[in-house]
């Protein structure tokens, strides 16, 4: 007799389908809530450079280029123009206050003084002659005053004798009054010839007296000509090194052009380019240091050029104290401006990832340096080794500092 067979329902084949379900589902929901869905860029480690934060003292400077430049430079400007006819001194000599330097031509200059010599010595017969005339005059005019003082004095007597005369009536009233007219007349002609004696004297002494101010006025003119003439040899006007002499014998330089530069070798000053973003933190007083000959010196900013050029500002340094031995006019050497006080601070060193990213975020390693994740950041100050970090990284924690360009927008490097 036939025996039925009860079918089971945990056989093999549904185990399996079932088993295999669950562990797709499993990995399912793995992917779905605990795989890592960030993009990744596999990295050379070798063609990045790593470095560490740490703690420790940020310095507030800045490292700028300085030239040496004499303390003082005189520039050698030409009073007067003309063709350069001999040159006596080379660029980079050393001259005493006075010594010639160029020696110019100028004709028109030379044909002006000539003229105005020659209207002088005009003004001075015109003088001379003026003075003798007047002389003359005098001489005349008191001639003629004398004759006259003798007629009138001959009329006097006449009309006295008339007067008692005619009042004794022994002669007629018409020789009385002739005699009167006559002397009458004979005064008033003596009053009109003082007055115009003196006219002419007075006349005659104003002509002396403008002709005296013309010629003091010429000769103070020929002064000065003469002193433009002494002009045309080009003198060192202080001691010291002609750094340089920009004309050649034959060339033409017209009044007031730069034709060269005296430097006083007494001291020195160091001059330094600085961006524009520290000038107002720049000021006369501030400090820097600088190592020549394997010893530290120190500078203080002594002028501060408030114009920008390209971007950037002059200052000038001078020594806080002895001009160290041996530095040179042109000698250019970095310089360590400090802009503030030191401070204890979380540090970054710097690197070229600060122009991709801002100092916004950085890639950090993570333990074991098989990976390196993107983590915001931010950062403060910065000198030329460092950044001071306000937050998002700690001390020891390594950084990717080097540029972040071929990266693109990835949030995970693997090594």
């Amino acid at each position: 007799m036939d025996r039925k067979i009860e079918k089971k329902f945990w056989n093999k084949k549904r185990i399996l389908m079932i088993g295999g379900g669950t562990l797709v589902v499993f990995l399912l929901a793995y992917q779905l809530i605990f795989a890592d869905h960030r993009s990744r860029l596999n990295v050379e480690k070798e063609k990045i450079t790593v470095s560490t934060v740490s703690k420790g003292t940020f310095d507030v400077y800045i490292v700028v280029t300085a030239v040496v430049q004499p303390l003082k430079t005189i520039r050698l400007d030409a009073i007067e123009g003309g063709y350069v006819m001999q040159k006596y001194l080379e660029g980079g000599s050393m001259v005493k206050k006075g010594d010639s330097i160029l020696r110019l031509d100028n004709q028109r200059l030379m044909m002006d003084f000539v003229n105005r010599e020659t209207e002088m010595y005009r003004l001075i017969n015109e003088l001379q002659n003026t003075r003798l005339s007047l002389k003359q005059d005098r001489f005349t005019l008191d001639k003629t005053l004398s004759e006259l003082d003798y007629t009138l004095d001959q009329a006097k007597d006449l009309f006295d004798r008339n007067d008692k005369l005619f009042k004794d009536k022994v002669i007629s009233e018409s020789d009385y009054l002739k005699s009167k007219r006559d002397y009458e007349r004979l005064k008033r002609a003596r009053e009109i010839e003082v007055q115009s004696q003196k006219y002419q004297e007075d006349n005659s002494r104003l002509q002396i007296a403008q002709l005296e101010a013309t010629i003091e006025r010429t000769q103070r003119n020929l002064q000065l000509m003469k002193s433009n003439l002494a002009n045309l040899v080009v003198r060192a006007p202080v001691a010291g090194q002609l750094s340089s002499i920009d004309v050649e014998v034959g060339s033409s330089i017209v009044a007031g052009q730069n034709i060269g530069q005296i430097d006083d070798m007494d001291g020195f000053k160091l001059r330094a380019e600085i961006d524009e973003h520290y000038i107002s933190r720049v000021y006369v007083g501030l400090k820097a240091n600088f190592e020549f000959n394997g010893k530290e010196n120190t500078l203080v900013i002594a002028k501060v050029y408030p114009e920008v050029k390209n971007g950037r500002f002059e200052v000038d340094m001078v020594f806080d104290g002895k001009t160290p031995e041996g530095i040179r006019r042109g000698q250019s050497t970095p310089i360590h401006l400090e802009l503030g006080k030191s401070s204890q601070a979380v540090l970054l060193p710097t690197g070229g990832f600060f122009s991709d990213t801002g100092g916004n975020w950085v890639y950090v390693l993570e333990k074991g340096g098989k990976k390196a994740v993107k983590r915001q950041i931010s950062l403060g100050r910065k000198n030329p080794l460092y950044f001071e970090v306000l937050d998002g990284l700690q001390p020891g924690e390594q950084v990717i500092t080097s540029s972040y360009e071929n990266f693109g927008d990835k949030e995970v490097l693997s090594f």
